[in-house]
């Protein structure tokens, strides 16, 4: 039998109206909703801010890594960042430009996010050219290389053992969020024939499979299609084909930036836009403590409105159960701007995410949780 959610809407003391607009006056409004902000939901007004907080004991806590720091070289140029059962995300440095080998990942379908470094990527179905910028969409156990021409930093994030969609538009319309003629397709007649990756002569296949690597060798190039037909694809998206979902009298939630949904998970894009015009409503993120859903933001360019002290390249991780939202001096500030200058990748996962010790050696900026604390 079908759920249906528990409904009896109600208020009680000083409150608004409207989410996010008319607060009432020296309150902070919180939003305990469910279903990622698609299910029920109750708005608490605060007298204090909910990230007021002395100390934190425990790992429920937020947690920024400057992945400008992430360890180049490792397995393959990566190094684990984030995981759970649904997806992996990790960092990749790679200096010297080209991948060393072919790849092959048989645990899920890749997106591959471009902070820095142009080249072709060479896909089973055609050679498509990338900037920094592009998300790139690789199938599960389709071949694959970067060919580089400088040094590369991306994020990859791994949607294990299951297909990416893109979200369901609904009442928008298709064009809505990016038109899909933007997207670019891989090329056949541009693959090259490449020479071998071995001192032997041969060329190699990096195949991951269960988190373990194999090496495949052949003694012929692996990718040699001469043709092909389907509708399963790689491709290419540029962020600032993005054409976000905007209200000028009222903040929309986040999931209204949905890029690309996996299995347990979603993908968010923040591009530049207008911010509110409505006097009276929140121009930035409302405080919410993620009721279901562990969020993940890196950092790729621009002003970061709500968050001070972050940088491009940087990775902030907020997990389920505990506030967060903007920074006090963001809060205050919040109407002396008119538009967003920024462009960052959000990731929200419903089960809870592990922070790689490794990787929070390297980059982690321990006193990250203070920064909400004035004074």
């Amino acid at each position: 039998m079908a759920k249906k959610d528990f409904s009896f809407p109600t208020r009680a003391g000083k409150h608004s109206s409207q989410a996010h607009v008319g607060l009432p006056d020296g309150s902070y409004e919180e939003e305990l909703g469910r279903h990622g902000f698609f299910g029920p939901a109750t708005h608490i007004y605060h007298a204090n801010a909910p990230t007021d907080w002395v100390n934190i004991e425990g790992d429920c806590k937020p947690r920024a890594l400057d992945l400008n720091k992430a360890e180049v070289g490792g397995v393959h140029n990566r190094q684990l960042v984030l995981n759970n059962r649904n997806c992996e995300v990790y960092v990749l440095r790679n200096p010297n430009g080209q991948d060393a080998c072919y790849y092959r990942n048989a645990d899920g379908d890749e997106v591959h996010f471009v902070h820095q470094g142009t080249g072709v990527l060479e896909t089973d179905l055609g050679a498509i050219e990338y900037k920094a910028g592009d998300y790139l969409y690789i199938p599960r156990t389709m071949t694959y290389r970067f060919m580089g021409k400088d040094e590369q930093f991306r994020l990859i994030i791994q949607n294990t053992n299951a297909l990416y969609g893109q979200p369901d538009r609904g009442i928008l319309g298709h064009h809505a969020l990016y038109d899909p003629a933007v997207l670019r397709l891989p090329k056949l007649e541009a693959l090259e024939v490449p020479k071998p990756t071995e001192p032997n002569g041969q060329w190699k296949i990096a195949i991951k499979r269960a988190g373990r690597w194999t090496g495949l060798y052949h003694k012929r190039p692996p990718i040699d299609t001469i043709g092909y037909k389907g509708d399963h694809l790689p491709f290419a998206l540029d962020i600032k084909d993005i054409r976000p979902v905007m209200s000028h009298r009222a903040h929309l939630a986040p999931s209204v930036h949905t890029t690309f949904v996996g299995e347990g998970f979603v993908i968010c894009s923040f591009v530049p836009r207008p911010l509110e015009e409505d006097k009276t409503c929140l121009k930035v993120p409302f405080y919410h403590r993620n009721v279901e859903y562990d969020e993940v933001l890196f950092y790729h360019a621009g002003d970061f409105f709500s968050r001070d002290n972050i940088k491009p390249g940087w990775m902030t991780f907020h997990p389920t159960g505990i506030h967060h939202g903007p920074h006090p001096k963001a809060l205050k500030n919040q109407h002396s701007k008119e538009r967003t200058d920024e462009y960052a990748v959000m990731i929200d996962t419903r089960q809870y995410l592990e922070v790689d010790q490794d990787a929070a050696d390297a980059c982690e900026w321990k006193d990250y949780w203070k920064s909400w604390m004035e004074g």
